[in-house]
């Protein structure tokens, strides 16, 4: 196995447990390795530092998996580390439907597995991982025997790890078109064809904090995908309830959800440049008692970090004009670049400009099932606000 070292004054966020060793962080080798292969670290003084794979072709040089010098990483490796992440769900309660695997903070980085009912979507994001995909196949069907595995490998991500994009079954063939139950409503989830793995499971607890400021509430949702959102506020007793979003197949699917879950009387969907329509709205004058709004991440490159702010704030900015006084604005970010402190100053900014005051009623991240490691700031990137708009 071929040994990596640490260059000197580089380390302590790795010594301190963070997974990523970038490749001007490493010095000397020593021994043969090939992409993908398991290898291990040492600090510059030779002091053992942890096992993981590595791939000369992508920035993060070396992901480390475990740092114990004794573990020996193989089929039954995996089978453990996802037997115990399964552990830690069933133990906060998210059992029919969660992230079984949160890549870096199930200590599996580069690694998603989605858990839909009997249903498994997985994401193998580096090669190093991808190697030991059919292991962790082996491991899902040893633990769960699901009536089916789905991998949705079709991201840009893994090109930078020289990698194809592809999806495709990773257990006998079966009907992508499932129906997960949430918080007492049913969803129809596209594995195959929908956003990342199908379905957002890290609003799952964000869905339900809404549901004391909804009741006899006219809701307005922008970037509503599968109107996840405005059936909760339906469910939770909204007078009425409006979702645009600008994918044709995502509005399609929420009307179908609405029926499924018999509200397609109250919720309504139209497929429309948000962007374009609150800003339109604001110019005519149009109020709701509460507005949500979920925009897709605004950049995943911290050049563009400024690009990011403004957009949030102009989106923000609108929200807040078309909340009556004394409405609601729930409002959420999952760029990771933006920090949870940013977020607020732009949405205090954008209260600023549109002459409005703020009261905090809700301040959330992601659902637990995505764990957040102190140590390793990128596990925690959603941000969910619920104001009064005053």
């Amino acid at each position: 196995m071929a040994k990596f070292f640490l260059r000197k004054k580089i380390g302590d966020r790795i010594i301190n447990g963070h997974p990523w060793i970038f490749g001007n962080e490493l010095g000397d080798q020593e021994g043969e390795y090939e992409a993908g292969d398991i290898v291990e670290v040492y600090s510059s003084n030779g002091s053992f530092v942890g096992k993981g794979y590595i791939n000369p072709a992508s920035q993060i040089r070396i992901r480390l998996l475990t740092r114990d010098k004794n573990e020996t990483i193989d089929e039954q490796f995996f089978y453990r580390r996802i037997k115990e992440a399964w552990e830690y769900r069933k133990q906060l309660g998210y059992i029919e439907n969660c992230r079984l695997i949160f890549g870096e903070a199930d200590d599996l980085p580069a690694l998603i597995i989605d858990k839909f009912n009997d249903y498994f979507v997985i994401q193998t994001l580096a090669l190093g991982i991808d190697r030991w995909k059919s292991s962790i196949v082996d491991a899902i069907q040893k633990i769960f025997n699901p009536k089916g595995i789905y991998e949705r490998n079709d991201v840009p991500v893994r090109e930078l790890e020289g990698m194809v994009q592809q999806k495709g079954f990773l257990s006998a063939p079966f009907d992508t078109n499932i129906i997960l139950n949430e918080n007492g409503l049913k969803f129809h989830v596209d594995i195959e064809n929908g956003q990342k793995t199908g379905y957002f499971l890290d609003q799952q607890d964000n869905r339900r904090a809404i549901q004391h400021i909804v009741n006899g509430a006219e809701v307005l949702e922008a970037f509503c995908y599968t109107g996840t959102f405005a059936l909760h506020a339906a469910h939770y007793g909204a007078k009425s309830t409006l979702g645009l979003d600008i994918s044709a197949n995502a509005v399609e699917t929420a009307k179908r959800n609405a029926i499924l879950n018999g509200y397609d009387h109250i919720s309504k969907f139209e497929c429309v440049n948000a962007f374009d329509v609150l800003k339109k709205w604001v110019g005519e004058g149009k109020r709701y008692d509460v507005v949500m709004l979920d925009p897709p991440a605004f950049t995943k490159s911290r050049e563009n970090i400024q690009k990011a702010v403004t957009g949030y704030k102009e989106i923000n900015l609108r929200g807040m004009k078309l909340t009556k006084p004394g409405g609601f604005l729930v409002t959420a970010s999952c760029t990771n670049l933006v920090p949870p402190e940013l977020f607020l100053q732009t949405i205090q900014m954008a209260a600023k400009d549109a002459k409005r005051k703020l009261r905090q009623v809700s301040w959330q991240t992601q659902a637990s099932d995505h764990p957040i490691m102190w140590h390793i700031p990128s596990t925690q990137y959603l941000k969910f606000l619920i104001v009064q708009v005053m």
